[in-house]
Order: structure tokens, then C-alpha cells, then sequence
């Protein structure tokens, strides 16, 4: 799930997001559209065994996304799994920084202004201060 929430954090969501998502993908994504549930049954169909994939799942695929959608969603979880599965084989770890910051679009977070416990802005008047 690693690269999963990596993803969708470059996508845009914030992490309450992401952890919502990916626990819901977890537990069997019951609040699904019927869009989303044919994508969630084909990719765990094509990751636990890749052979059972049939026809009829891509043909349910392209019934909710149109015939190249389809395309990109079946060739991405099919990348996904086979990196997953190299990684795997040679133990090679996640990163520990997002390498989709990258990608073109990427929403990249803005940051939270820094606040420092004791210090003052130059803005702020000092508080007793004589003119």
C-alpha cells in the first residue's frame, strides 16, 4: 500500500484522506459506485492469480470507463503488481521520500506556516514597548 497512499498524496488528498481511502479499499470497499467495484474486482483478481483474468472483466471494465480507460486502468494495476513483485523478489525497500512528487501534475501541499513558541513576527508590536 505503500506507493498506493504516495499516490494519492501526490494526487491531492491530505493524509486524513488517504488513510480514509486505503482503509476502505482494506475492508472490501462495500460504499463502492459500480464503476469503482468493477476496478476494485479486477485488480484483485489480476493480483492474486493474473491467469483467472478474463475477457469478461475487461469487458465489465470498459462497460464503466469506455474501451481506453479500460486500457489504462488494466496496464497500470498490471505495472503496479509486476514492480510490486520485482521489488519484492530482490527485497528492495519503499523509499523514504515520495518519488511521485515528480509527476506532472502533482498537487504538492502547501506548507503549514511555522509558528515558533516565544518568537515574534515583525509585524507584531512588542507588547510594553515605549515610541
Amino acid at each position: 500500500m505503500g506507493h498506493t497512499e504516495m499516490v494519492l498524496a501526490v494526487a491531492g488528498l491530505d493524509e486524513h484522506s488517504v488513510n480514509e481511502l486505503t482503509r476502505t479499499l482494506a475492508t472490501g470497499c462495500s460504499t463502492a459506485t459500480p464503476a469503482e467495484r468493477a476496478a476494485y474486482d479486477f485488480a484483485i483478481a489480476q493480483a492474486k492469480d493474473p491467469a483467472s483474468v478474463s475477457g469478461a472483466a475487461a469487458r465489465r471494465l470498459a462497460r464503466h470507463f469506455l474501451r481506453d480507460r479500460a486500457r489504462q486502468l488494466m496496464w497500470w494495476a498490471s505495472r503496479c503488481h509486476y514492480m510490486t513483485q520485482v521489488a519484492d523478489a530482490f527485497q528492495i525497500p519503499l523509499e523514504t521520500e515520495n518519488p511521485f512528487w515528480s509527476m506532472p501534475g502533482a498537487v504538492k501541499p502547501r506548507a503549514a506556516p511555522v509558528r515558533r513558541k516565544g518568537r515574534r513576527s515583525v509585524r507584531q508590536k512588542p507588547t510594553g514597548a515605549r515610541r
